[in-house]
């Protein structure tokens, strides 16, 4: 096992021990230290931007229904912002962090306290920066284990072994967004992919630092998975072993045995391996998924090592390698995040909305801009870039959403975001008119009144070129009722929806050229974000606001906000 490891895997170890000795406290309390660290990767080191100076940052431990307190101390010599993905947060929106929305960054030298109340939310979920495109080297797992007296709803796993797949740039990624925003085309492809922050064998100079991790023969290990690479959806297998999914954004499946994973920017995903194979070296291997023909990406592949303990005789130079679909199988895609089911048992239930309140149709575009005059763009015919929701790209205000909305100020926000698309057309014909490809700039935002059940079916649209697009809803599960390709028909398709087992997530995947309906009941009050995940088509504006109304009884009310709110 390599130094990094060793560390990645001691630290993982002691905040999990961590929670074991504390048993019934229900307070936890951690320090972040953002700060550049010098990191040496492909041949070559340039500093980035760590939290207690490690990539990926440290693991975060917590029990269900915990609160975690993350001072959160700024020594660089930029903004940030952390935001917790997938924790609801109940009533409490202050802590949320995405940058402008519910609040404004922690400047360098500056202090946030950031209480992360933990609800119903079990399993594996992640942490990551929320400003700019610091989230590439600022990001970390948040492990939510079952109550004391409880236990997983399965045989408890021998050990738990954190897998984070990223990406990683030669360029300082604050350039590479630079560059990639005055431009106006798309952003410069990552040089490799990681596991663990570690390239893999198949790269030059990274064989030393290859993630190697001991196993022992017939024992079961639970891997905690995170997607935190910034703009691909990824494939990932083990060779010559069968995974169980067991859990999908802090929420528990019914098994699923599968030979690979598809997993989006955002997501994750517990997975059960057992170490069933003669003893041996094993690839476990992550490739990026990219549907769209016209846009550039890293086609390489990340690896670590599965290493049985024990003496054994290695047949080959080098481990087997897994068979992973093509990185544009869209089948392959679609049909993984299509199998999973939730758990839906009397310890683990689920609360489909039966009778919907609000229905909403989203679409979700691929847009173009003119380019300013005097300047060179690298869109579509000398265009820029741009992306929408129902055809509106969002403008990110200059102070905090969140802040404007509980003190009342107006001209911030307008509260106007349409229902439905502002007009109808064939979302997925080919060719579609080049008049379609011109967005609305406003800073809109949707309201829903407390207990509202919602409905809402995200579109994706062939406006300039269909793409998969990673939906996250900040403050809120929602539960996937269906999917499919083409155009959402309202009276054919909800004949079809799951509502008896439907699995619950926080981000999801919308096919290419295809529709995904998500049910929720709206029973968190204040200022959430939503967005695309990937980071590219959030810097062109594909996202939007659900402000939710408070209820009237003393507990569904949005909480004050703390006293040390960053100032913008």
């Amino acid at each position: 096992m390599n130094i990094a490891m060793k560390i990645h895997v001691l630290v993982f170890g002691l905040f999990m021990l961590h929670g074991l000795i504390r048993s019934h406290a229900a307070l936890v309390r951690y320090n972040f230290v953002v700060q550049e660290t010098s990191y040496t990767r492909l041949c070559s080191s340039k500093n980035i931007l760590t939290v207690n100076g490690q990539y990926p940052g440290p693991t975060i431990s917590a029990r269900k229904g915990d609160t975690v307190i993350v001072d959160v101390f700024n020594q660089a010599s930029q903004n940030i912002t952390i935001h917790w993905h997938g924790v609801k947060l109940p009533r409490y929106p202050w802590s949320d962090g995405p940058e402008f929305i519910t609040q404004c960054p922690i400047q360098p030298g500056a202090r946030f306290s950031q209480k992360i109340i933990l609800s119903n939310e079990e399993g594996t979920l992640w942490w990551h920066a929320h400003s700019d495109w610091s989230r590439a080297t600022v990001h970390g797992l948040l492990v939510v284990s079952p109550k004391i007296g409880t236990t997983f709803p399965f045989p408890k796993p021998h050990a738990e072994i954190p897998v984070i797949l990223g990406d990683w740039w030669k360029n300082d990624i604050q350039t590479v967004m630079e560059d990639f925003m005055r431009r106006g085309g798309d952003p410069a492809p990552s040089d490799a992919l990681t596991i663990n922050g570690q390239p893999g064998d198949l790269y030059n100079c990274s064989r030393l630092g290859t993630t190697k991790i001991n196993v022992d023969k017939g024992k079961t290990y639970m891997l905690r998975m995170a997607n935190a690479a910034m703009n691909n959806i990824m494939f990932f297998a083990i060779a010559n072993h069968e995974l169980i999914v067991v859990g999908t954004d802090g929420a528990y499946t019914k098994p699923l045995k599968t030979n690979y994973l598809a997993i989006s920017p955002g997501q994750t995903i517990d997975v059960l391996l057992t170490a069933n194979q003669p003893r041996n070296r094993y690839y476990m291997a992550a490739k990026f998924y990219n549907s769209n023909p016209r846009s550039i990406f890293d086609n390489t592949t990340t690896t670590a090592i599965i290493k049985y303990n024990g003496k054994y005789t290695t047949s080959t130079p080098s481990p087997a390698l897994p068979s992973l679909p093509a990185f544009n199988d869209r089948k392959a895609s679609t049909r993984f995040t299509s199998s999973l089911r939730s758990l839906a048992t009397t310890d683990h239930p689920i609360d489909v909305p039966m009778t919907i309140s609000r229905k909403l149709l989203y679409t979700l575009s691929i847009n173009t801009l003119p380019c300013a005059s005097n300047t060179t763009c690298y869109g579509p015919r000398g265009n820029r870039f741009s992306a929408s929701i129902n055809n509106i790209t969002f403008d990110d205000p200059k102070t905090s959403l969140l802040g404007a909305y509980y003190r009342r100020i107006n001209g911030v926000y307008g509260d106007e975001f349409p229902d439905n698309p502002p007009f109808a057309f064939d979302y997925t014909a080919i060719n579609l008119n080049s008049s379609l490809q011109t967005p609305k700039n406003a800073t809109e935002v949707k309201i829903l009144k407390y207990n509202d059940t919602v409905e809402l079916v995200f579109q994706g649209t062939n406006v300039v070129s269909g793409i998969e697009h990673p939906m996250h809803m900040h403050g809120y599960s929602f539960y996937v009722v269906g999917s499919g390709f083409g155009n959402f028909d309202r009276k054919r398709d909800p004949l079809n929806y799951n509502l008896v087992d439907p699995p619950l997530r926080q981000t999801i995947a919308v096919p290419q050229n295809g529709w995904t309906a998500i049910r929720f009941r709206a029973n968190n009050p204040g200022v959430w974000f939503m967005h695309c995940h990937f980071e590219r088509h959030v810097s062109w504006g594909m996202e939007t606001v659900f402000i939710v109304k408070n209820g009237k009884g003393a507990h569904e009310r949005m909480l004050p906000p703390p006293k040390d709110m960053p100032k913008c």
